[in-house]
Order: structure tokens, then sequence, then C-alpha cells
């Protein structure tokens, strides 16, 4: 990612502006003050800079929990904070050229907002999961103008690199999100979804608790596929594929179908290596057989007005609170100006949010937007308002 390393962090005076870019308030680490965090706002995104100084080297970079789906973005905020500040670059892998003719004018990235305001419900929708080079989304979204095509990636070089192709291709039937998708099938409404694919999926046999397949996964899967609607696992590690077999058939009731080394229209350029490789290839597919009911989630993300005192909230930190089926773990702590920030991971286990909540004398409000709208996390708001009233 994008980073410049520097002699020595000078802070400008917030709010200012320079090139486009927006500095709206720097945040200390209360626990490290070689660690900071400036708001940035570009093109309608917000997202954070982190400044890490240390004994041989300091360091200005994006901040990985916010920041934005463009690298360009990233590129031009940094390439202002320095010149703003004047800052003595030492070494620098940050671009300062114009974005890519494709991307200008690019409609098909879209925020979680979008599909959680207003999902489009127009035609059938397709989601794939971890699209990589986005070669078989690229491919399915070219040959089937009737269906909308979602994809959902969080590495920003694959992200444009599909972008481009959008544009070039001038497809009009696929949207990009930068978001987890474990996360975002929670909103997903019922009985919509043609197709969902995930295509050679990090496999984490040492973090089994990220993997995409779950229970939970099937099961929202299970609610936003229509009847005969299917989910279609694709993988190279047996390990994963056993994993996965066992989670679907554990359902009461399943209909699978497996395959081995099955040849499809499309393939990655990692499947292109492994077939060379001789490496094997399963294919474990769901086929959903029942309506599901409408999807409704009741509640919302306001803070009562009452709080408790700056300095009894700053003794959260590093601490957990459980409840039945979550949690919310304050991570780090922060001064600003006006008020404190906290940096918290919150709701289901297997699936939690991270972000921000800012807290200032008459306000408290989470950065940079709001959690996804699940029952989960509606459930770890409650308790989290609760715990600032003390």
């Amino acid at each position: 990612m994008p980073h410049l390393h520097i002699e020595k962090f000078n802070e400008i005076s917030f709010p200012s502006e320079h090139n486009g870019v927006s500095f709206n308030f720097i945040a200390t680490n209360v626990n490290n003050d070689k660690e900071k965090l400036i708001a940035v706002s570009f093109e309608e995104e917000d997202f954070f800079l982190l400044v890490k100084e240390e004994e041989n080297r300091n360091l200005l970079k994006t901040d990985k929990l916010t920041r934005p789906a463009s690298i360009h973005n990233v590129h031009r905020a940094l390439s202002a904070y320095a010149n703003l500040a004047e800052l003595n670059v030492l070494a620098s892998n940050v671009l300062s050229g114009q974005k890519n003719i494709h991307l200008e004018e690019v409609t098909a990235l879209k925020k979680i907002e979008y599909f959680a305001n207003d999902f489009p419900t127009g035609r059938e929708v397709r989601i794939e999961v971890g699209f990589g080079s986005g070669r078989h989304l690229l491919h399915q979204a070219a040959n089937n103008k009737d269906i909308l095509f979602i994809g959902i990636e969080i590495h920003r070089p694959s992200i444009e690199q599909v972008l481009k192709q959008v544009s070039i291709q001038n497809l009009d039937n696929l949207l990009v999100l930068d978001y987890d998708a474990r996360l975002f099938m929670e909103l997903v409404p019922s009985n919509l979804v043609g197709k969902v694919y995930v295509h050679f999926p990090v496999p984490w046999d040492k973090k089994p608790h990220r993997r995409v397949i779950s229970t939970s996964f099937i099961e929202e899967c299970r609610r936003a596929l229509k009847v005969d609607g299917q989910l279609e696992l694709r993988t190279d590690s047996e390990n994963y594929y056993a994993y996965s077999y066992e989670t679907f058939i554990a359902f009461n009731k399943t209909v699978l179908h497996i395959n081995k080394n099955k040849d499809i229209a499309i393939v990655s350029k990692y499947e292109d290596r492994w077939r060379k490789m001789e490496k094997n290839i399963y294919d474990v597919t769901m086929i959903n057989e029942e309506d599901s009911e409408a999807l409704y989630i009741e509640g919302n993300f306001e803070f009562s007005k009452g709080k408790s005192s700056f300095e009894e909230i700053l003794k959260l930190h590093k601490t957990t609170n459980r409840f039945e089926g979550g949690f919310i773990h304050f991570e780090r702590a922060f001064k600003m100006d006006d008020g404190i920030m906290l940096r918290l991971s919150m709701g289901s286990y297997d699936r939690p949010e991270h972000l921000y909540l800012i807290i200032k004398e008459n306000s408290v409000s989470y950065y940079p937007e709001l959690p996804l709208k699940s029952k989960s996390n509606l459930e770890a708001h409650k308790i989290l308002d609760g715990i600032l009233n003390g």
C-alpha cells in the first residue's frame, strides 16, 4: 500500500485543505503519543492517514481499518499532506500521476450504504465473493446482461483492475463493493439471488474462524437465494473442501452436488497454474429448495443524550463486554482537541465490525460510517450505549 518514510512528522493546523483534500482533525493514541490518526475527506470518501513515529523511521500511510477503495485517493491524500506540512520525504512509493482515465467517471464502485439503504431488486442478482483478478466475474457479467452481478473484494489493486474493465467493456450490470462478504450477506433481501460464487477463498487453515464458509454464512445464503438458487464453492484446498462439506452436511436438510476437477467456461490465472501442477480442484454446490421469510431488521444506531465522563470512558481501553451471540472490544483510545475517540470491534464473533467511535461533549457518533444494520450489531449498539451511560 502507498506510504511515505519521513524524517520528521510535522503537524498542520486543523481543519485545513490542500489540492482538494480536506484534513479535518487529528487524534493521538492515549497510550502511545507516537501514533496519530489524521481524518481526511476526498472525493466523498472519509478515511484516516496513520502516523507512526519510531526510533529509526517515521511512517505516514493509510489506516488499514478505514482506507478507501480507491488507491488513487490514498496517493492524493498522502501527497497533499506531505506538501502542506513540508515533510522531508526519505522514501516513497506514492504516485503523483492522474487517475486512470477508465476510473475517472466510474459508477460501479459502491459503498455499503448504497445496498443498506436501497438494495437493487429489479432483476436477478448474482454475487461473487473475493473475485481476485475478476476474470470469472467479468465473463459472467458480459454474457448475462439481464442479470445484476455484485463483486465483493478487499484487495484494492484487484478492485481497480475490475473497475477499469467495467469501463472498457461498458458493463452496466456489474457493481463492486469493498466490504466483508459475511456481513454483506446479512442485508441481502430474501429470495432474490440466483447464485453466490465463492471461488478459491483463502483457506485460513491456522485461523478457521476467518473462513468465508461457515454455518452462519450458509444460513444467510439459503435465505437470500431464490428457489433453485445455488451457492458454489470452488477450492484447491483439500482441507477447505473437507471442512466445507462437513459444514454443509450438518444442516438438517440440504441438497449438495460434489465435483472434482470439473471443467468450467472460464478459469482464473491461478487455476491455470494449479492445473499445470496437476492439483485437484473441488466443487461443492448447494441447491436451495425453499422460499424464506422476508428480511426484516428493526432498530437504529442512535445514542442516548447522557454519557459517562471522558475519564471513565478512557478506562474502557482493552476491555471486552460479551453478550449472547456477540461482543464489544475496546481496542484503542485516542485524544482529540474537542473529545476522545475509541477504536472498536463489535457484533458477532465470527464476523465482527471494526470501526471508530467519536465522543464529544454533546454528541457520540460512529466514524467513518454507521455499522451494518444487522441483528448482532444492533444488539451490540444497545449494550455499547448502556456502557457509555454508566
